[in-house]
């Protein structure tokens, strides 16, 4: 049990810190291809030096470590309950070693679990097969990405792409669908794992199991081969890029995987995973629990140092900040422009501002700024606390109380991914507002610009949707939503539909 429990923990531990070599290869291949000098070539350098610094610190790559979700395959006769217990006390373990953020929340009453162990987490699934040996695969999918999950019931209408039949063609418009409505909410590039058929559950289950394929497989069944390679092409066509910043690459992977339906039901699901794409699986012997070999890490690690010219975006003004900002220096800032902010800013996710709507603010919010972000905070021995790993988190979901809330406290700058909608936007204009977007899922590399915990409110909601008070020098943003009435993510949105629009006649027969 002692091994079996170690051999869990390592498992946790390398697929939160270190992104399988297929993933990176994939990452490789993105910037490759993307232009010097943009907007997405930033992000991808923040996204290589991100990876590395996971390496380096043993932190998690995503402050998001998402919802665990084991995938295990056991000799007959292996008492499966010994291994539920080993990964149980192994999922507490890291989360309390900071190597998870403790994401298990009751449903009905809000309360954090502290251990990400609760009713239904961790997943755990179980397989006999016939081999001598214990296979154990693990995938942390964060809720960014997961919120992007979608599930189409064949024959549907599609913005932009009109009628999706029962067939193989209206499969290729849900997927082209799919990798649109994403847009940089999702963490881009990202993968998409895709079940057709079975019902609402296994299909999505499906879907979710497409995910454990290594990037550099090929399909055995020649048609979803070849829509596999089709989406792959026509995806990155879109020109959402890397955070729907615009760019070449939009997706780094699409694996498909087919279930029989009833005839009544067809049901196409879309599990879309974010380009910090934290999937890892050993092989464990069950006579001592020791890992024999571990899986995704075949292969070269081709992915190259971010080159320090990738960081300059062409054409656009760099401005440092410190906050308090006024509302003059909100005003002056454009779409497109590189903020660098040093000062105070004050995390607030979900629970903070839903709070914050019917009752006050126990620091002065005026002229600061709010970082939408859930981090993995440790506390030392003395009782102080450290930010292990904070990149930002889905804004959107925000969008109801945004606005409101920054005109009732004076915020003036938000920080966070994927951009938020046009009541938001109206605030901004109406209020002297700016939206930021920090680089989704680069945990360490935003961690390192936080200098001091300053405090904290709200522990009562838990970890992640604290207020934490951070002290910060160098946090850098991009400007994707001004006080002008300009949204980088409204415009992006507009040209990719128009050219989904281009993929409406039918391909396959």
């Amino acid at each position: 049990m002692e091994k079996l429990q170690e051999s869990m923990y390592k498992l946790i531990v390398e697929t939160s810190t270190n992104l399988p070599k297929d993933v990176r290869r994939a990452i490789q291949r993105a910037k490759e291809k993307e232009s010097a000098g943009t907007r997405s070539a930033m992000a991808l350098h923040t996204i290589t030096n991100n990876i590395k610094m996971a390496d380096d610190n043993i932190s998690p790559i995503c402050q998001d470590t998402g919802m665990p979700t084991f995938k295990i395959k056991t000799p007959v006769g292996v008492n499966q309950l010994v291994i539920k217990e080993a990964i149980y006390a192994a999922i507490e373990q890291a989360t309390k070693d900071g190597k998870l953020r403790p994401n298990s929340v009751d449903s009905l009453f809000g309360n954090n679990s502290g251990n990400n162990l609760g009713a239904g987490t961790p997943v755990v699934k179980f397989e006999q097969w016939e081999k001598d040996y214990i296979d154990a695969r693990l995938i942390l999918k964060g809720g960014g990405c997961e919120n992007k999950n979608i599930q189409y019931s064949l024959p549907c209408e599609l913005e932009g792409l009109g009628k999706a039949g029962r067939d193989l063609d209206g499969i290729r418009k849900c997927l082209m669908h799919a990798v649109y409505q994403a847009q940089g909410q999702g963490c881009s590039a990202g993968v998409i794992g895709v079940g057709i058929g079975g019902d609402r559950t296994s299909g999505y289950e499906l879907a979710k199991e497409q995910l454990f394929r290594s990037l550099d497989d090929e399909n055995q069944i020649p048609e979803l081969c070849q829509l596999e390679e089709y989406v792959m092409e026509n995806a990155n066509k879109l020109g959402i890029g890397t955070m729907g910043f615009g760019g070449e690459t939009t997706l780094l992977g699409c694996k498909i995987g087919v279930y029989n339906r009833l005839p009544a039901s067809f049901y196409v699901s879309v599990a879309y995973n974010c380009w910090a794409y934290r999937r890892l699986g050993v092989t464990i012997s069950p006579e001592t629990g020791e890992i024999a070999q571990w899986l995704y890490q075949e292969g070269d690690n081709t992915l190259q140092p971010a080159a320090a010219e990738a960081a300059d975006v062409q054409e656009q003004r760099e401005i440092v900040l410190q906050a308090p900002i006024t509302e003059e220096q909100i005003r002056e800032l454009r779409v497109g422009d590189v903020v660098t902010i040093n000062g105070m800013m004050y995390t607030g996710r979900d629970a903070i501002h839903k709070h914050l709507t019917d009752n006050d603010c126990p620091v002065d919010l005026n002229g600061q700024v709010i970082y939408h972000c859930g981090p993995v905070v440790m506390k030392d021995s003395e009782g102080k606390y450290h930010i292990k790993a904070a990149g930002p988190t889905t804004s959107i979901r925000e969008e109801p109380y945004q606005g409101d809330i920054m005109k009732k406290f004076g915020i003036r700058a938000v920080i966070g991914k994927g951009g938020m909608g046009a009541k938001t936007l109206a605030a901004l204009q109406e209020h002297g507002g700016v939206y930021l977007n920090a680089i989704g899922g680069a945990a360490q590399y935003y961690a390192e610009c936080i200098k001091e915990v300053e405090g904290v409110d709200f522990l009562e909601f838990g970890i992640p949707e604290a207020m934490w008070h951070l002290r910060v020098d160098g946090f850098k943003a991009v400007v994707t939503m001004d006080s002008h009435g300009n949204s980088l993510h409204a415009d992006v949105d507009k040209t990719s539909l128009e050219r989904l629009a281009q993929f409406k006649e039918p391909v396959f027969k």
